[in-house]
């Protein structure tokens, strides 16, 4: 007796993509503290790796002036505003999802920070508008030896800030993704000395509160 197999057909359905978007005016509820990775220690990164040696002395410490190191922790646009990095809202958005139980890797497809504008000096860098002045911070921190220094960085005290979001609709409404920025401004934090720092528990800085929020046609 001769059988025949049987073949079942699906079809799968896959709708288009559906953005939202909107833009929230965020107000710091503490101070905004920004320190950009170092130029130097970049290029003597590059030269290590180049040369195969260090570029020069870990026992001597090069003199600097504290005014050059809190210009160098600023991130200024190329129009001449302060900002900071586009990535640390969405970062913090993500990170955010962990406390209300919704999967981080959907998250990282499904959320999105529209730029302002790039970076001066690394024109890959995107950049959020702050609004508000920056001043500089003198703060005592220690090396991971343990050793005490004086660390100086950007600093923006009642600072606003206007945050352009896009996400997937098929995965966040608008209440869904206010909520979450607005856990991120009590919770989460951006910047330096934010509550949820990989390096520490942070020192309050970096949080805001949510003061108006206007939809974007998609």
């Amino acid at each position: 007796m001769s059988t025949k197999a049987t073949t079942e057909t699906k079809s799968v359905a896959i709708p288009a993509p559906k953005f939202g978007r909107a833009e929230f005016l965020i107000e710091g509820t503490a101070p905004l503290v920004i320190h950009r990775f170092s130029a130097k220690t970049k290029e003597q990164m590059k030269t290590k790796m180049e040369t195969g040696k260090a570029a020069g002395s870990k026992k001597n410490r090069e003199a600097k002036a504290t005014d050059d190191l809190y210009e160098e922790s600023r991130y200024v646009a190329a129009a001449g505003w302060d900002g900071f990095h586009a990535a640390a809202i969405r970062n913090a958005l993500i990170s955010a999802c962990r406390l209300v139980g919704f999967k981080m890797t959907l998250a990282k497809m499904s959320i999105f920070v529209e730029a302002d504008g790039w970076d001066k000096a690394e024109p890959q860098i995107p950049l959020v508008r702050i609004i508000g002045d920056p001043s500089k911070q003198e703060d005592m921190a220690r090396v991971q030896t343990g050793q005490p220094y004086v660390t100086v960085r950007a600093a923006y005290h009642g600072w606003k800030a206007k945050v352009r979001l896009r996400w997937d609709e098929d995965q966040f409404t608008l209440a869904d993704i206010t909520n979450l920025l607005s856990r991120v401004g009590l919770q989460v934090g951006i910047g330096e000395g934010r509550p949820d720092s990989k390096n520490s528990a942070g020192m309050g800085w970096g949080l805001f509160e949510i003061a108006k929020t206007v939809e974007k046609a998609a």
